[in-house]
This record gives C-alpha cells, structure tokens and sequence, in this order.
C-alpha cells in the first residue's frame, strides 16, 4: 500500500530494523514535545488509523506501526510469547530515537501498550489511551476462541486463502467488528483484502491469536496490575462492542488510578474507524492535558 495524501497532511510511509525485523511504520505531523505512537488490533494494520490520523498530526507527530506479522512487517511465526509485543513497541521507540510518547493501543494494541507501561519500560510512557483493549478480562467473542481449538484455526486459515472464504472472512470481521458494517468506508474492507491476500499474514496472525487466546477465551491478563499503571490512562469503547464486552472497560476504570474512561455511543470494536470523529472528541481533552502539563505548546 503506498503513500497516501489524508487531506492537508501526509501520511509517509517508511521502514526501520527492529531488532533484525523490518518495520513498516507511518509518520506524520511535525517534530513537536509529544509524540504519539498508534498501535493497531489483530488482524489490521497502521493504516486503520488513517480516519484520525491526520487531525492528530495536526498538534502531535504521529508513528504507527504495523506491528510484526502484520501490514508490511516482517512475519516471525513461532516467536509470540507473553510480553513479547510490549518489549517490541520499546524497541521500536529506541529505532526512530523517541524516548518518551504518548501509546495509543487499540485491542491487540492495547495489551502491548500495557505489556509495555508494566514491564519495565513504564517510564517512557507519558500516556496511555486504550481502545477496546485486550488483556482486561477472560471474555471473548466465542468466535475467536475456536481459532485456539487444534485444527479449527488451521481449517480455518486455509479456507480464507479461497476466494470465498477470504470473502467470507472480511464479512465476518466487519459484523464482528462494526455495529453498523454497510457504513464503514470501503478503504477499510480494501486493506481487509490486501492483508488476507498476503502470502504467510494469516498463519503468522493465527500464531499470534494461540499465543494471547485459548478455548476458554483471553489467556493473558493485566487486570490486577492496572493500579501500577505509571501514566495517566484514557480508556475508549464501544457501547456496542461484540469482540470484548464494555464491561472490561468498566472494571478497568475502578482499577486504574488516573484513569479515565470514554463510552463511543452507536459503536463497536473500532471506534476510529466506525466514528474517528467522536473517538477524536474522547482524545482532545485528554492530550490536551498532556500537553499543558509537559509545557508544549501543542
């Protein structure tokens, strides 16, 4: 997928090793005091943030990555174990020289946020925003749990590589994901296609689902760690969210100690996809209050 022009701000796209892992990351906005750094769910890629993307980068410079085994990264099946994405996102930071940022976590996204502000490298998270976040609760769309079942997932990865059942799959995910599916914009189910059709993505992503899921539902969990977030955390939801229930949202708020929680009305799993523009109206006030308290001008 090439460049693309979102309105007045260019979203670049660009490469960096990680850790011997090639990295595909997107970058916008100008070198100001904060950075942002935007982490999509499984199953997406960094362009699933391209909807608010460039009104973040008119106040922040934005990074977001695809994450490995997804979009253009390197694929490294078999190396997913617990923490491991947490460690990466540090070590993406160390790639483009950004000490501290601000970590925007979206499902899969979300844990290695946390994995990331928990395990060792909490210092250089200035914020933490989480959206319909893996890692708060057991709870799981029971369709996703049967990718942990021996065979199933692989039936199933085999399935989506026929025209059908890549045609299939999209249109599962997008009633799994949105609570209006006919309304989402078309650059979205495109990329669905794209990912799906890149040779090895699927069984790289069924990898990553086994190591984080099994039949019982989510198997990594940081619920009872949130009181040590070191950073002022932002959580976002759907109302409507048909993946991980809101009430992981809820619990999650009780427990965190600066947080904050954010409900998107008429929503589901992805809410700066199905509505960036109430998502952006959860954010504004929260950066701005990052910003205030760190002194830039942002």
């Amino acid at each position: 997928m090439p460049s693309r022009d979102q309105g007045a701000i260019n979203i670049k796209s660009r490469t960096v090793q990680v850790n011997h892992l090639r990295t595909h990351y997107l970058s916008a906005g100008p070198g100001q005091d904060i950075t942002l750094v935007l982490l999509h769910g499984g199953g997406e890629s960094a362009w699933a943030w391209r909807w608010v993307m460039p009104r973040l980068a008119e106040r922040f410079r934005v990074l977001a990555p695809d994450l490995p085994g997804s979009g253009k990264s390197d694929l490294v099946a078999g190396k997913y174990v617990a923490g491991w994405y947490g460690s990466f996102v540090a070590d993406f930071l160390d790639a483009v020289q950004i000490q501290r940022a601000v970590v925007i976590g979206h499902s899969l996204g979300g844990l290695a946020a946390l994995q990331m502000a928990l395990n060792d490298h909490g210092e250089r998270v200035r914020g933490l925003v989480l959206v319909s976040s893996a890692g708060l609760g057991r709870e799981l769309n029971p369709a996703l749990t049967l990718m942990a079942l021996p065979g199933l997932g692989e039936w199933s990865t085999l399935w989506a590589l026929t025209p059908p059942g890549l045609l299939q799959r999209v249109g599962w995910r997008a009633n799994g994901c949105f609570a209006h599916p006919a309304q989402v914009p078309a650059e979205w189910y495109l990329d669905q296609f794209w990912l799906g059709m890149r040779p090895g993505l699927l069984g790289d992503q069924l990898a990553v689902f086994r190591s984080l899921i099994d039949h019982q539902g989510q198997s990594e969990i940081v619920l009872d760690r949130l009181s040590d977030l070191p950073a002022p955390t932002l959580i976002v939801w759907g109302n409507s969210d048909q993946i991980i229930p809101v009430a992981h949202a809820q619990e999650a708020e009780r427990r965190v100690r600066d947080g904050r929680l954010a409900i998107i009305p008429d929503c589901g799993h992805m809410p700066h996809v199905e509505r960036p523009g109430l998502f952006l109206e959860a954010l504004d006030p929260f950066l701005a209050k990052l910003a205030s308290a760190s002194g830039s001008p942002s």
